[in-house]
């Protein structure tokens, strides 16, 4: 049975030269728990909004075609009843969260709907959600997962026969992304829930997906089972999506004729430790380079930070901090949502003041410095792009430091930047309006339009599709001329093993662990105490053998012959 059918969809937003979706066909049964995936722009967002009617009763544009939600005709009812049916929760879900506490905005739909029971399917939505017993928390009091949880539950209260999430776990570290598909599965095999989410992440695909659908050019290419749909590897790059590492391996294994046969390819570790069972290990000879003394460029002396709430005792981020940052470093910055990487960030830029201890910059006490002079030596690129746009075009906003510091030759370096970024030819464009990937070059180019000596970037890749992600780590290791030192915050650790030199791990406030990649991710203990997640092909290489340290595909098919 269809809860879900789509007939002939054309829609085209007003002003566009072409629909956004084009002739679309699309049926999706009851109890599914399907994910769809497309390069950016195809589409994907467009369509969940038509699912729920948000296109075309709030989105205007030219609608053709039909669609159906459990048998109601999305364009004859009202968008509240609308909600009954599809629920939706957004990718910036904190957007959603409208209560000061837990149980206040879990109930709050049903209350606007003056069901009678709206407190008691609150607590059930909370329940359901794995948010049971926080009910008189402050929204404030939880973490990333468990805020987006609480943005879920608020859909869920309303008992939706169908669930939409656009990309659930782009913010979240591994822990917390486990947790929310966790909750989805329960949620789709417990209370017969059809869930639909949006996602560039291929492994969750991979573990918790029954189908997959692919948007090309605004159609439908195909909808097949998970593990088919995995299996066509040169499809889903075409359209700059990569199936997971343990299938990209299999796949250029079996090209080679290094896997005989034709089967599907595996897409799981468990599956792949069966498919290269029979591999050999050559290990590598080159080893890791250990880096050269350098000067320090920022210091943490007994830096302890604590946070005042309103509810409870104040929440203590740092107590006794001391660690070292030195001039010319690419360091990764590591730990759990909440665990302070970008309150150290903004201890560094003067945004947020120890409560005791001292921060260090080249020897003088940050807190002694003005920000105008603070800001010639450290810059922090914001974890939403669109907090570092001001101006109504990206060059202006580019140009706006320089040219009220009245730095020489302002209007060069503008195009300069410009040119290096790859923005020349979007530079009238108004920076909040472009894409995920446009956005965060232009960003940079903000950050780094100062040349300061130390860079900090809050979660670069978030949100974006994995050939934007690789777009801005080939972006970050053309920034070595212009900026001395910098410093990613980031869960994506296919970027840390990449790109860093050097890689800090955070743990409730503590530098558990500081090093190379592979004394990092090779360390067990730390791994399982912070909840590390390395990139899969690393974990498939260990798997196989002990030795195997294996960042990429193609360092996994070096190694095992």
């Amino acid at each position: 049975m269809n809860v879900l059918e789509i007939k002939d969809l054309t829609f085209t937003y007003p002003g566009a030269e072409a629909p956004t979706l084009n002739h679309l066909e699309l049926q999706i049964e009851k109890g599914d728990f399907i994910a769809i995936v497309g390069n950016n722009g195809c589409g994907k967002s467009t369509l969940c909004k038509v699912m729920n009617g948000l296109i075309p009763h709030f989105i205007s544009g030219e609608f053709e075609g039909t669609v159906s939600a459990a048998g109601v005709d999305t364009q004859t009812v009202e968008i509240g009843d609308l909600a009954k049916i599809v629920g939706y929760v957004y990718q910036d879900f904190e957007n959603q969260i409208v209560r000061p506490t837990v149980l206040d905005d879990a109930s709050y739909a049903c209350m606007n709907y003056a069901m009678p029971d709206y407190q008691e399917r609150g607590r059930q939505a909370l329940k359901n959600c794995g948010l049971e017993g926080k009910d008189d928390e402050y929204i404030w009091q939880l973490s990333g997962g468990q805020t987006h949880l609480l943005a879920l539950a608020g859909a869920v209260s309303l008992e939706p026969e169908i669930l939409i999430l656009d990309e659930p776990i782009a913010q979240l570290d591994p822990g917390h992304a486990d947790l929310i598909y966790g909750i989805l599965k329960d949620l789709n095999e417990r209370l017969g829930k059809t869930i639909i989410v949006i996602e560039h992440h291929t492994e969750y695909i991979a573990d918790y997906c029954k189908h997959v659908v692919l948007l090309r050019d605004g159609c439908v290419e195909w909808k097949l089972p998970a593990k088919d749909a995995l299996d066509k590897v040169e499809d889903l790059q075409e359209s700059d999506i990569f199936p997971p590492q343990v299938t990209l391996a299999a796949y250029h294994l079996r090209e080679r004729g290094r896997l005989a046969g034709d089967f599907i390819l595996p897409c799981t570790i468990p599956e792949g430790e069966k498919a290269f069972r029979k591999l050999t290990f050559v290990k590598p000879a080159i080893q890791e380079k250990k880096s050269q003394p350098r000067d320090v460029s920022v210091s943490f002396r007994n830096v302890s930070v604590s946070y005042r709430t309103v509810k409870g005792e104040p929440k203590k981020i740092y107590d006794q901090l001391n660690l070292d940052l030195h001039k010319g470093e690419k360091i990764a910055l590591i730990g759990s949502n909440g665990a302070g990487k970008s309150t150290m960030m903004k201890l560094m830029t003067g945004l947020v003041k120890p409560n005791e201890g001292e921060i260090l910059l080249k020897g003088l006490p940050v807190h002694q410095m003005k920000p105008e002079q603070l800001s010639k030596h450290v810059s922090m690129v914001y974890q939403n792009p669109e907090d570092m746009f001001i101006k109504d075009s990206i060059e202006a906003d580019i140009a706006y430091a320089m040219q009220v510091r009245n730095v020489d030759h302002w209007q060069e370096k503008t195009g300069e930047l410009l040119e290096r970024f790859r923005l020349t030819e979007l530079k009238e464009r108004d920076g909040r309006l472009l894409s995920g990937g446009q956005m965060r070059r232009a960003s940079l180019a903000i950050g780094v339009a100062l040349r300061p000596e130390i860079l900090l970037l809050d979660e670069p890749t978030a949100n974006l599709d994995i050939a934007t992600r690789k777009e801005i780590m080939k972006t970050l290791k053309s920034m070595e001329d212009v900026t001395d030192t910098v410093m990613i915050a980031t869960h994506d650790m296919q970027l840390v093993s990449e790109w860093a030199e050097r890689i800090i791990v955070l743990y409730q406030g503590h530098v558990v662990a500081d090093g190379s990649r592979n004394e990092i991710f090779g360390n067990k203990e730390v791994v399982e105490k912070v909840g590390i997640r390395p990139p899969e092909i690393f974990t498939m290489g260990r798997v196989l053998h002990e030795d195997a340290f294996c960042y990429t595909v193609d360092e996994f098919l070096k190694c095992f012959v």
